[in-house]
């Protein structure tokens, strides 16, 4: 995956907002692994996956419908933000990555 930039975190914080709570830990997941996977797609290639992007978290978060960005008011929000924060740093850590 690129590196992760606040625009990435908010755009996937915003599709998780459009789903059901008990849907977005997967959709998170599911929009990690495919910036990754875009990623060493496009490394390989040159050029951007056809479904997936550049390899980047907002590529794959741009392919689902995006609930308009609220401000840190919102606890929906900011649970959002944060479950894809959380899921940022496992996967660094799980590649071997501070």
């Amino acid at each position: 995956m690129r590196p992760v930039l606040h625009g990435d975190v908010s755009a996937a914080a915003r599709a998780l907002l459009a789903v059901p709570p008990a849907a977005r830990e997967d959709l998170c997941a599911r929009m990690i692994r495919e910036a990754e996977c875009a990623h060493v797609f496009m490394l390989r290639t040159g050029r951007p996956h056809p479904l997936w992007g550049n390899g980047s978290l907002m590529a794959a978060a741009r392919r689902r419908v995006l609930r308009d960005e609220p401000g840190f008011d919102d606890v929906a929000y900011c649970h959002c933000f944060e479950m894809v924060l959380q899921a940022v740093v496992a996967h660094h850590l799980s590649r071997g990555r501070r």
